[in-house]
């Protein structure tokens, strides 16, 4: 279903996870469950993940992660700061130690000169801290975005993880 360097990435987050007795929540938006999928490809992955969230919406952001609603309107659902509450709010509602979230534009349109489409912030949260990386894979198409969104998200595990 995935490509074979998606697989192997997914594998490895979860190989990673079971040795330090780890579990994994996703929250993830533009990427609409897409690095829960990637996970639970895996055979025997139910050990390690937890849960995904994916809340498209920008209520669901709110009611579901708990981030504040003020958050998203003063700086848009596409934000560090959103990712990173996003990431924080799966780690408390699932209870587990090492969550990733993505938000981002995929396009083809909904993008702007400020947010253009292919502009996609990440957010972990690990053992270790947390970190936040922004990518802006330009407009390379909705599906390649998303896939591209997908590999970071799984390195960003793998890195959280250790």
């Amino acid at each position: 279903m995935f490509p074979s360097d998606i697989e192997a990435q997914a594998v490895v987050v979860l190989a990673a996870a079971r040795t330090k007795g780890l579990r994994i929540a996703t929250a993830e938006s533009c990427t609409g469950g897409l690095v829960a999928g990637a996970l639970t490809e895996i055979a025997g992955s139910s050990d390690v993940f937890e849960r995904g969230f994916v809340t498209y919406s920008n209520d669901s952001k709110t009611a579901v992660l708990g981030v504040p609603a003020a958050m998203v309107a003063a700086q848009g659902a596409v934000s560090e700061v959103v990712a990173r509450a996003m990431a924080q709010g799966a780690a408390r509602v699932s209870g587990t130690p090492v969550t990733v979230a993505v938000t981002g534009v995929a396009g083809p349109g909904g993008g702007s000169a400020a947010k253009p489409v292919g502009l996609v912030h990440f957010a972990v949260v690990g053992p270790d801290g947390e970190s936040h990386v922004e990518r802006r894979f330009g407009d390379i198409g909705r599906s390649k975005i998303r896939e591209d969104s997908v590999r970071q998200a799984l390195r960003m595990l793998i890195e959280a993880i250790g």
